[in-house]
């Protein structure tokens, strides 16, 4: 369509990019010279849905409507005339369709022309090899304003404000009781700081360079924290412990049921996770010589129990149904009710949860993994206790939640234990030898979960395991591998195949650490489970396995998942090896993705929105599909 052809535009109208995207419904984009053609949630920036595609557009400022150096001309469709955009632009250029990508929100299918890059983008490598456009919710502006005088006597916030002439922030009764001390102690040379569309603070001088948030992976075992520079994108610091929870039980339901038989309990488990995150925050500042007032937000993802429990919601009600969340979205938090320490005005953003299994840690791990904005059917699979499974693409995601139990997390294992020094984390057959690999290069002294799993395959493989999970007879074992039959032995009455003779070969199979029939019987429970949940979205898709591109293993045991073995138990869909991937810590790595973009927040709100969550419970067609998925694949 020609710029003469189309209907005049009004000059002014109400900044809508400005606006968070709506997520309402998906709008198709084109751009063009290339063609490519993208779909996006309705109302996210002409910037952010070429850069999530990989289509550059010029910009300095990481988005933030100041360089004004990200220009783009409408050819065909609608987008009003932003506030800011008259000042990059004349009047006959915004008749010709001319608007900054950054500002200009796409609610309808659109047509673009993209200028020649100029410039790249300020960007960060994040998640499973994604570029996150940095736009952080922190902004800083360094402000040499004229000192009042008779002529000139506009209030101290007034003449911050006005200096700020692309942002219209609010600011807190806190922040007005220092203002003008500061103001006149620097001589009227401050650096604003900006959160979103809050006026945080005032500092004294250029503090530009200096601006830093932290990442929190709030795990039922495990929480990580990343510090995070701001104006690099870059890690600063990485630090990880032990949940100070655990104490209280090694999952969620058991520290549940201590919150329902103990009134104390529920404060003292909020009080743990403060003390971990605490500490977090105390190794990460001081590795990276941070001050905890140079940190002015922090973003933190966790399943619902856990979030609800580091905040102080009681969570009882999650643990029977109709299985009842306190809420999806939480409010503006401030990051001291976690317990952590930094800025005084810092606030937290916490990820949304789509149901009361399928949790802001999921939420995080799809946007880190972009599923939602991706032409291929990909599969994702976070595998634990209760293992999340989500399948889609741009087009359509569903989700659902698969009770798998402990076993890959080697709980209720005869030789389980963590994944620590002295562990079998893999198991490889070769003819009649058997080798292991052990963390630490120390003596095994148990297994965790990828050596439960890769065990098992091993012993499927050669055929010391039928299909139906039981160990082989004696004798069969005995002439088809006759180095390895001695190994199959009994523990009283249970048939148990040893790993690892302690104390020399054929010692006391008891002291050992060996796989137990009842072990291979966990597994399949836990396998069946997660099998079941895919085959049912399968279903519910409409699609075969055969339509699957990729297979995403996320989290830190499907870092450890051997591909071949997760085939060889039926625990993913039989497909090419180099297509399942380990996602490693995408929860992680989400949290970090929102703690760089604001906008980037905008898309894991849509995901909530968009996604479709699958409840398993109740279904007519579980129990069938479960029992077909219990024996290992033929």
């Amino acid at each position: 369509m020609s710029a003469s052809s189309r209907k005049p535009r009004p000059l002014l109208q109400r900044d809508e990019a400005v606006a968070e995207t709506d997520g309402a419904q998906r709008v198709r984009l084109r751009f063009l010279p290339d063609g490519g053609e993208v779909r996006v949630p309705s109302g996210t920036p002409i910037f952010d849905a070429a850069s999530w595609n990989g289509i550059a557009i010029d910009s300095t400022c990481g988005g933030h409507g100041t360089c004004k150096k990200c220009k783009v001309r409408i050819v065909s469709g609608d987008v009003p005339v932003g506030t800011i955009d008259p000042r990059a632009f004349t009047t006959d250029e915004l008749r010709d369709g001319w608007r900054l990508a950054c500002r200009a929100g796409a609610r309808s299918d659109l047509v673009i022309e993209v200028p020649p890059l100029q410039t790249r983008p300020k960007a960060a490598l994040v998640g499973v090899g994604r570029h996150v456009i940095l736009r952080p919710a922190i902004q800083k502006r360094h402000l040499v304003l004229e000192e009042p005088t008779l002529e000139d006597q506009r209030s101290d916030l007034q003449r911050v404000l006005d200096a700020l002439e692309d942002l219209e922030p609010h600011t807190s009764l806190e922040l007005l009781r220092t203002l003008g001390g500061v103001l006149r102690q620097s001589h009227f040379d401050v650096t604003a700081v900006v959160r979103d569309d809050e006026l945080i603070d005032v500092e004294p001088g250029d503090t530009t360079a200096r601006r830093f948030a932290i990442a929190f992976d709030l795990g039922t075992t495990t929480v990580v924290a990343t510090l995070l520079d701001l104006d690099s994108g870059q890690p600063a610091a990485i630090s990880s412990m032990l949940n100070r929870q655990q104490p209280y039980g090694a999952d969620v339901i058991t520290r549940v049921s201590a919150t329902m038989m103990d009134d104390r309990a529920l404060g003292a488990l909020r009080e743990r996770a403060h003390e971990t995150f605490a500490e977090l925050t105390s190794e990460v500042l001081a590795e990276a010589s941070v001050e905890p007032e140079e940190v002015y937000e922090i973003t933190v993802c966790g399943n619902v129990t856990m979030m609800q429990m580091a905040l102080g919601i009681d969570p009882e009600p999650l643990s029977m149904a109709p299985f009842t969340v306190s809420t999806h979205a939480f409010p503006l938090v401030r990051a001291v009710e976690f317990g952590v320490e930094v800025h005084p005005r810092a606030s937290a953003y916490v990820f949304p949860s789509l149901g009361a299994y399928v949790g802001g840690d999921i939420v995080a791990g799809l946007l880190a993994t972009g599923l939602t904005r991706d032409r291929r059917i990909r599969l994702f699979i976070d595998v634990g206790t209760n293992s999340e499974i989500a399948l889609g693409s741009v087009d359509r995601v569903l989700a659902t939640a698969a009770p798998a139990g402990p076993a890959f997390e080697a709980a209720q294992i005869k030789c389980g234990m963590r994944a620590a020094d002295g562990a079998i984390e893999g198991v490889k057959i070769d003819g009649d030898a058997i080798s292991l690999d052990v963390i630490g290069d120390v003596e095994a002294v148990g297994m965790c979960g990828s050596g439960l799993v890769d065990a098992v395959a091993e012993l499927v493989h050669v055929g010391l395991l039928d299909h139906s999970g039981r160990f082989i007879p004696d004798e069969q074992a005995l002439e088809l591998h006759p180095a390895l039959a001695a190994r199959l032995t009994k523990i009283g009455e249970e048939r148990v195949f040893v790993l690892h003779w302690r104390g020399g070969v054929g010692g006391d199979p008891s002291a050992s650490v060996y796989l137990s029939q009842r072990d291979v019987r966990e597994l399949q429970f836990a396998k069946g489970s997660i099998a079941t949940g895919w085959q049912i979205l399968l279903r519910d898709m409409g699609i075969e396995v055969d339509d699957i591109t990729q297979v995403l293993l996320a989290g830190s045991f499907g870092a450890y998942l051997s591909p071949l073995s997760a085939v060889r138990i039926g625990l993913v869909p039989r497909i090419a090896l180099p297509r399942i991937v380990s996602a490693g810590n995408v929860a992680g790595e989400g949290a970090k993705i929102a703690a760089l973009s604001l906008r980037e927040r905008a898309e894991a709100e849509s995901i909530v929105r968009e996604v479709q969550y699958v409840e398993l419970s109740g279904r007519a067609d579980f129990n069938d599909l479960f029992i077909d998925q219990l024996s290992f694949p033929g």
